[in-house]
């Protein structure tokens, strides 16, 4: 857990871990979805020092629920592809539409 979190943080933390564990999921990876979840959620509230525009304009992770993930529903954000190409390093993306950067990306 991230320093200057408070108890209602800590016990979310080790609820979506232990939930993950029993999903089957590995140590690392059920570490790696609690802290991302419980730190989007620390961001919405403006618990955080900083805060991602996807953090806090996007719809909460309870709600979204897996809607995005692989292939589910729309698929991921444009933020995210855009974010995605970014760290790849590809050409154009500041150009380019949601289409564009998946295609761009291989999806």
């Amino acid at each position: 857990m991230p320093r200057g979190s408070n108890a209602k943080r800590e016990r979310q933390y080790e609820h979506i871990k232990e939930s993950a564990l029993d999903r089957g999921e590995s140590e690392k990876r059920a570490k790696e979805i609690a802290a991302r979840t419980v730190n989007k959620e620390r961001a919405r509230h403006g618990e955080s020092e900083s805060a991602s525009r996807t953090s806090v304009k996007d719809m909460s992770s309870g709600r979204r629920g897996g809607q995005r993930s692989h292939s589910g529903a729309e698929g991921p954000t444009f933020d995210q592809l855009y974010n995605e190409a970014k760290h790849r390093g590809v050409k154009g993306r500041s150009k380019m539409n949601k289409k564009q950067l998946a295609d761009a990306l291989g999806r």
